[in-house]
């Protein structure tokens, strides 16, 4: 096993690694010596092809596919230089204030969290689209919501350069998606932060990491040589992602003084609905995410949105074989898609748990409410769908497999809550929350307000992780925004934490 000494580093480059390291990219320049290790690989500019599988191999985990344990629901999340800021749509949202004031965590404060996200919202170049820009379905949710008189909103978006190629999800082609590949790592590594890639953490201890190099078989070679590696640093910051930082700190023993480390995980379980149009729409060309309803967040526990997946990610989401689904899918350019999120709870019993071998397991239930959300979700998308002039609809609970336009009016009657049954609607996640939750001590949760583990000197989280109930929106410029303030402890605390 090799040895290395760096003052810090920072396990995971996605939305909370990539901000610490860009953070902390001034200690660099004055001389400490940074690392940011990161399990997936870099890939070359001419490697982001497009192609879906392909490219679902290379940068997400278990291609996209992870399961829970009882297989009721898929989850996506990215491994590689960038994170899950790879694929992710660039959707940045500002937390809501009243979701803040309901995590309740001492010194974190709405107010600092609003400046620290409009700092990113502006570093990443999060705009609105131009009307011009927006395409059919797009457009199609907008008119059926406001039809309906639901609340309706535009995304900040953050690209710069976009050429409409709707890949968001496999990793731009175009370089227009401003990831922590784009904006944050190529800075800190400016001033002198190393970034190792192909490199996983297996094991974080008070003042060093062991890690181990190996070659996928893809994408650029890793600085270091492959093999086996211990780090001795003065600060060590997990940004693995609500599971991995879960499991890695799990793994290292520290569930024996943290009894909440891996619970109170959230999914935002999703669902993607399908409306069929009797023509032709833009809906794989242009961004594939625009609008947002929110109209029903605080009453019904689920919020709409725009989306447009490709065609095996949509093949899977629908119910059924046969003819039906091959007509459907024969349809694909006249398909409008919503994605839907439901809120779900922070409960002690939804958590990470490790297997035999150390890997990470998701033991998560959909409780009655939340399958009450998903049911209310499909109602009114397919209402939308009709509003919008949709000839008919799959929702996935659906009486039949096609609702048709006549049935528009007993959309209540045609998509029964009884059909809303876990293991038989095809429910995904790529908002995945907590497990290293935020709090006042070690008897509920895993870090303080500024990510610091509970009786650690010099352990911190800064991901999802620590999010101690859902966001209840699209979590990215949250992440930033408290990795932006671990950062600054980190720094405020310099001379203590990294003595020579």
């Amino acid at each position: 096993m090799r040895e290395l000494d760096y003052d810090v580093v920072i396990v995971g480059s996605g939305a909370g690694g990539g901000a610490v390291a860009k953070e902390l990219a001034p200690l660099a320049a004055a001389g400490k010596r940074i690392a940011v290790l990161e399990w997936g690989p870099k890939l070359a500019e001419d490697a982001y092809t497009g192609r879906e599988v392909e490219m679902a191999r290379q940068i997400f985990f278990d291609s996209g596919g992870v399961f829970t344990r009882d297989r009721t629901v898929t989850m996506a999340y990215g491994k590689a230089y960038g994170g899950s800021t790879v694929m992710y749509t660039g959707t940045s949202l500002t937390i809501p204030g009243e979701v803040v004031a309901g995590w309740d965590v001492p010194g974190i404060d709405y107010g600092d969290l609003q400046q620290r996200s409009a700092k990113y919202l502006d570093e990443n170049n999060a705009h609105k689209l131009d009307e011009s820009e927006l395409n059919d379905n797009n457009r199609l949710f907008r008119a059926g919501c406001l039809e309906l008189g639901y609340n309706v909103e535009q995304f900040p978006i953050n690209v710069k350069g976009c050429r409409s190629s709707s890949l968001c999800n496999m990793g731009c082609p175009n370089g227009a998606k401003q990831g922590t590949h784009r904006v944050q790592l190529p800075v800190a590594e400016a001033a002198g932060v190393e970034v190792i890639t192909n490199c996983r953490v297996t094991r974080v201890g008070e003042a060093s990491c062991d890690a181990v190099v190996a070659d996928p078989g893809f994408g650029l070679p890793s600085v270091w040589e492959p093999g086996e590696y211990r780090i001795k640093a003065g600060v060590i910051v997990v940004c693995g992602g609500a599971v991995n930082s879960s499991a890695l700190l799990l793994r290292s023993g520290y569930g024996d003084r943290l009894p909440a480390l891996g619970r109170y995980l959230t999914l935002h379980p999703a669902l993607i609905l399908v409306g069929e149009h009797p023509h032709e729409i833009s809906n794989f060309r242009g961004h594939p995410k625009s609008f947002y309803c929110d109209e029903f967040r605080e009453s019904e526990r689920f919020i709409l949105e725009t989306c447009m997946y490709f065609p095996f990610t949509t093949a899977k989401n629908l119910i059924g074989f046969g003819a039906e689904h091959s007509e459907l899918m024969r349809a694909f350019p006249r398909l409008q898609m919503i994605l839907v999120l439901a809120m779900d709870p922070a409960l002690a019993s939804n958590r990470v748990l490790l297997d035999g071998d150390g890997e990470a397991v998701i033991d998560y239930t959909m409780g009655p409410t939340v399958l009450d959300s998903l049911h209310r979700s499909m109602v009114t998308s397919a209402r939308i769908f009709f509003a919008a002039g949709a000839q008919r609809v799959h929702a996935p609970a659906g009486v039949s497999f096609f609702i048709d336009r006549k049935d528009a009016g007993r959309v209540e009657e045609m998509i029964p809550r009884a059909n809303v049954v876990p293991g038989k609607i095809s429910v995904t996640s790529a908002h995945l929350m907590g497990g290293c939750r935020m709090g006042r001590d070690a008897s509920d949760s895993v870090a303080d307000g500024w990510g610091r583990v509970h009786g650690a000197r010099a352990l911190y989280v800064a991901d999802s992780g620590l999010f101690p109930q859902s966001s209840e929106v699209n979590p990215y410029v949250t992440v930033m925004a408290l990795a932006d303030r671990v950062a600054e402890h980190i720094r405020d605390h310099a001379g203590e934490l990294l003595q020579s």
